[in-house]
C-alpha cells in the first residue's frame, strides 16, 4: 500500500471531518439563534448531565445502575423533544447530525485501530480500479436498460430459446441475488461469457456499486495487468500489494480473461487466485465475478480441467448473447 496515498487521503479525512463538525456547530449556533425552545433543551441536557454526574461521584455503586437508567430516560426524552421540534420547523431529520460520509468510522478512516473500508475503497481505487472502475456513478441498476436488448427469440442464431432481452432479465435476477446473498457461503461466484459490447463491464460496474455501497471492498482488475503485475513483483522480490489484496478483498472482478499471453506462470498464479479464493470462505466470505469472451470450451481448452472445472463447479454461468448493444443505442 503507497503511504503517500494513505496519508494524503487521511489529511483529507481530517479536512473533511473537520468541515462536517464545524458545519454542524454553525447549525446548532443558528437554531439557538432563531428558537427559544431549541435553546432550552440544550440547556435541559447539560443541566441533566452536569446534575447526574455530581450525583453518581457521590453514589455507592449499588446506585450507579439506578441513576444511569434514570439519566437515560431523561436524555431520551429531551432527544425526542428535538425531534419533534425539527419537524416543526421543517428542518431534516439529521439537521443536528454531522453527516459524515461514512457513518461506521465517522470520517476518522479508523475503525477499531483498523483501516474503515471506505478509505480501503479509496486506495483500491486510485492505485488499481482507476482505469476500470471510474464508469460506477453512472452504470448502475438504476441506468439499466433491458431495451437495448433486442426481444427476438431466434435458436438458430443465438443458440437459446429464450431472446437477449429476457436472458438478460435472468442475468440480472442473478446477479442481484449474488449481491444480496453475498455473506453467505453458499451463494456461488459469478462468470459472465459472451463477446464484446454486450453489457459484461457494464453489469460487473452495477454489481460493484452495490457491494461497495454495502461496507466491502471491490478490487477490479483486468486478467493481464493483474497477473502481469503479480509475476513480475515475485520475480523483483517486491512486496507488491496486489498480490496480497487479490486474494483477501471482499469482491475480486477478473475482467477480459482470456487476453493475456498464457504460460505456466500466469497460468499458476490464475489458478492460486482461483482456488485460494474458493478456500477462503471458510474462514471470511469473499467472491469472485470472471468476465471473459471466452466460452465454456474456449476456457477449457485455454486453460485445461484444473481452472475450467473450479469454475463450473462453483461460479453460476452468465451466458450473454446479442448483437452489439453499442450499435443498438
Amino acid at each position: 500500500m503507497d503511504n503517500t496515498i494513505l496519508k494524503k487521503l487521511l489529511t483529507e479525512y481530517d479536512s473533511k471531518r473537520m468541515y462536517k463538525l464545524s458545519s454542524l456547530d454553525d447549525r446548532k449556533r443558528k437554531l439557538m439563534e432563531t428558537s427559544a425552545e431549541y435553546t432550552r433543551l440544550e440547556k435541559d441536557l447539560q443541566s441533566i448531565s452536569i446534575g447526574s454526574l455530581k450525583s453518581m461521584l457521590s453514589s455507592s455503586p449499588s446506585e450507579k445502575e439506578e441513576k444511569l437508567r434514570i439519566l437515560q430516560e431523561k436524555t431520551d426524552r429531551v432527544l425526542k423533544e428535538k425531534e419533534a421540534l425539527l419537524k416543526k420547523l421543517n428542518l431534516p431529520d439529521d439537521y443536528l447530525s454531522p453527516n459524515f460520509d461514512c457513518k461506521i468510522c465517522e470520517d476518522t478512516g479508523y475503525v477499531n485501530n483498523e483501516l474503515c473500508f471506505c478509505i480501503k475503497q479509496k486506495i483500491y481505487d486510485l492505485e488499481y480500479n482507476r482505469a476500470n472502475i471510474g464508469n460506477i456513478q453512472s452504470e448502475n441498476f438504476s441506468n439499466f436498460d433491458f431495451n437495448v436488448y433486442s426481444d427476438e427469440v431466434n435458436l438458430q442464431k443465438y443458440n437459446s430459446n429464450f431472446s437477449p432481452r429476457d436472458n438478460m432479465r435472468k442475468i440480472v435476477d442473478i446477479s442481484r441475488n449474488f449481491i444480496e446473498n453475498f455473506d453467505s457461503i453458499d451463494e456461488k461466484n459469478l462468470v459472465f461469457l459472451g463477446s464484446t459490447g454486450l453489457g459484461k463491464t457494464f453489469l460487473s460496474n452495477c454489481i460493484a456499486k452495490e457491494i461497495i455501497d454495502s461496507g466491502k471492498t471491490v478490487l477490479y482488475q483486468t486478467a493481464p495487468v493483474m497477473l502481469d503485475t503479480i509475476i513480475n513483483s515475485k520475480l523483483q522480490k517486491d512486496n507488491s500489494e496486489l498480490a496480497n489484496l487479490v486474494l483477501d478483498v471482499d469482491l475480486l472482478i477478473i475482467d477480459d480473461l482470456g487476453t493475456e499471453v498464457m504460460n505456466s506462470m500466469h497460468f499458476n498464479e490464475l489458478f492460486n487466485i482461483i482456488n485460494t479464493r474458493l478456500l477462503n470462505q471458510s474462514s471470511k466470505i469473499t467472491k469472485t465475478i470472471i468476465s471473459t469472451n471466452l466460452d465454456l470450451k474456449g476456457i477449457f481448452k485455454f486453460y485445461d480441467e484444473r481452472i475450467g472445472s473450479r469454475i463450473v463447479g462453483n461460479y453460476n454461468i452468465c451466458r450473454f448473447f446479442g448483437d452489439d448493444i453499442r450499435l443498438r443505442k
